[in-house]
């Protein structure tokens, strides 16, 4: 009853991986705010992107792209309607693209209109040259950008493990640190209260107040 053709399979992995490959974002950005946008990327992973801004009076827009350590990649304050950036990174990192608008004195209220398009890894590569180099069929063109997706996806999660892992071992070594910091702490204890003991007798016996 829910079984899928052959050819009816095919579209819907087309559709999926049309879908997966569409990263254009569109949003606005209210006068005198700001709005960004974080994603991480692997290390010599290279990203490039391109973004536009609808035409509206008195408004001035700043873009700017920083890591996780605040270096810029890519800082744009020409207010213009349209841009490109490209950059790459050494690591795993975290960057951060932000949109900030101001409102010039004169200027109409309301929202700017952004559109912005950011590819990296797999989406980076050009499948209509690779169709043409290796005269590849629509469907085997299709087929290829599932293949490389599918690596990307596998690569992540062999990402996400190893972090997982390093988490877990951090996790147990100060699991332990802790725990040998307490058995200290508690002999320390013991200690002083044992030579309190021992004080307060010995004191005691000296002003002949217990035998």
């Amino acid at each position: 009853m829910y079984g899928l053709s052959i050819k009816e399979l095919t579209v819907l992995l087309l559709i999926g991986c049309q879908l997966t490959f569409s990263t254009a974002l569109r949003f606005t950005i209210p006068a005198n705010g700001k709005r960004c946008l974080k994603e991480e990327i692997h290390k010599h992973a290279l990203v490039k992107g391109d973004y536009e801004l609808s035409q509206i009076h008195g408004h001035h827009t700043t873009v700017k792209i920083t890591d996780a350590r605040d270096h810029i990649f890519y800082n744009n304050d020409k207010n213009e309607l349209k841009g490109v950036f490209a950059f790459s990174v050494e690591e795993y990192d975290l960057f951060e693209i932000c949109f900030i608008n101001k409102l010039e004195p004169g200027g109409d209220g309301g929202q700017r209109a952004v559109t912005l398009n950011i590819k990296h890894g797999a989406e980076m590569k050009d499948y209509e040259a690779i169709a043409k180099a290796e005269k590849l069929k629509p469907l085997e063109k299709e087929l290829r950008k599932l293949e490389d997706l599918s690596e990307s996806i596998v690569s992540d999660f062999a990402y996400m493990r190893s972090r997982e892992e390093e988490m877990r071992s951090t996790n147990e070594s100060t699991h332990s640190r802790v725990l040998y910091f307490s058995v200290f702490s508690l002999a320390c204890l013991i200690g002083l209260a044992t030579w309190q003991v021992l004080y307060l007798r010995k004191y005691f016996k000296s002003k002949k107040l217990i035998d």
